[in-house]
């Protein structure tokens, strides 16, 4: 293992503490809900968060891979002033993102309401988690400042405060019955205070960084890259966009096309799967910022090396988790969720094959950002994202959640492999190019 792949390592491992922390505490939550709410009001749940985050994702322009590309860029070069403006104008662009994306909740709710979960009673819920919305005003562009100056060890802490936040309060409400609301409640005091506490981490980052006045730094100094910069953040937001179709909604088709009680057992399904995403989760945001730095350099030697490594550790541990999950999940679900939830299990094993090839690649989008093409995966989800709606409509209200599953792991396969086919791509031709040019 090299040292650009140690230091990735390194950085992940803070992350990977925190997840490995969190996911535990998660699932002990995940345990209690499932077991306070029963399987549809579960799905209810998950419908609620799942509206939510399409809704803000739809307004997002994923401002932390900007901020990390092009922030890490210009103070590279040292150009400290251009890299403050660019961190301010990326947060005042996701703090007027933010403020539209709850005004769309607070305008959906209703009809989410009655869409999704059935019930118009049900849109008051739908306002009160989108509140989340309003305490991640600038946690994006916040995270990717951190993540360019390896401050991975400040969020992995507040990701285990805003476990144990969230565990805390769903643990008062099973032992005194209560219900959804006391259950959301619990969702956003834990959001709520690690957002505020990225977005004040990142503010101090930056008056060490730069000085305390780096707010002053002009807007103008980004004049020259103004296109190049907002074709990459309008290419990030066109890919987030298509992302809600393949994999960020899926317990809305289900409950949509089927029922409430459906999307309770694909949550369950989507929550044991994050047992395999666990240790994958950090590796993104711990190998972006140094695949940026090798790009920025035309290191492509110490490129390939990451991600050829980067897959042997992923591929790996997926493989091994994976065929123990198979194995124990039927009385994994029976002991810690109840009966009632073993109907989710053969949808986990169609899943766990999709995420075994998900994991093993999980650099394919940040390599494309790292090497100029924001546009390729925008262009390549826009066609999966076609064929998996043909397949959802024609598929789901047959065979329901399974048919979800199937499609969600198909768009993971071809998805990996084309991506990978393009990253080897350019590579190639980007080491066939002299520095000098």
């Amino acid at each position: 293992m090299n040292e650009l792949v140690r230091r990735i390592v390194k950085n992940s491992s803070y992350l990977f503490s925190a997840t490995g922390i969190s996911a535990g505490l998660s699932m002990l939550q995940g345990i209690l809900t499932a077991r306070l709410l029963g399987v549809e009001t579960f799905g209810v749940l998950g419908i609620i968060i799942m509206f939510t985050s399409t809704v803000n994702k739809f307004a997002s322009f994923r401002m932390s891979e900007l901020v990390v590309k092009y922030v890490g860029q210009f103070h590279e070069a040292n150009d400290h002033r251009k890299a403050a403006a660019l961190f301010k104008t990326a947060a005042l662009i996701e703090m007027l993102a933010s403020l539209v994306a709850f005004g769309l909740i607070w305008l959906l709710a209703p009809i989410g309401a009655q869409i999704f979960t059935k019930d118009p009673a049900n849109s008051g819920l739908f306002v009160l988690y989108g509140l989340i919305v309003l305490a991640n005003l600038v946690a994006e562009s916040s995270t990717g400042l951190l993540q360019i100056f390896d401050r991975f060890r400040r969020l992995a802490v507040l990701n285990v405060v805003q476990s144990v936040i969230t565990l805390s309060i769903t643990s008062l409400a099973f032992v005194t019955g209560g219900g959804l609301r006391h259950v959301l409640l619990a969702y956003v005091a834990g959001k709520m205070i690690s957002a505020l506490g990225f977005s004040l981490a990142a503010m101090l980052e930056a008056s060490r960084q730069w000085g305390r006045d780096w707010r002053s730094a002009p807007v103008g100094l980004l004049r020259p890259q103004a296109r190049e910069l907002a074709h990459f953040a309008i290419s990030t937001n066109l890919s987030a966009t298509l992302s809600l179709v393949n994999k960020d909604s899926e317990l809305l088709w289900v409950s949509f096309f089927r029922s409430p009680f459906e999307a309770g057992l694909y949550k369950l399904v989507l929550t044991l799967t994050n047992l395999v995403e666990m240790p994958v989760n950090p590796l993104p945001q711990a190998t972006y910022p140094e695949l940026s730095r090798q790009v920025a350099r035309r290191q492509w030697q110490n490129v390939n090396q990451i991600l050829r490594q980067g897959s042997f550790l992923t591929g790996g541990y997926s493989l091994v988790a994976i065929t123990i999950l198979a194995l124990l999940g039927q009385p994994l679900i029976r002991t810690f969720y109840g009966a009632d939830f073993l109907p989710a299990f053969p949808a986990l094993l169609i899943l766990l094959a999709g995420y075994l090839v998900a994991n093993t690649f999980y650099w394919r989008r940040i390599a494309l950002l790292s090497l100029g093409r924001p546009d390729f995966p925008v262009k390549l989800n826009f066609i999966l994202a076609m064929l998996k709606v043909v397949g959802v409509v024609l598929l789901t209200p047959r065979f329901g959640f399974l048919a979800s599953a199937a499609l969600l792991a198909g768009f993971y396969w071809a998805g990996s492999f084309i991506s990978v086919l393009k990253i080897r791509q350019l590579l190639n031709q980007a080491a066939s190019v002299p520095a000098s040019e």
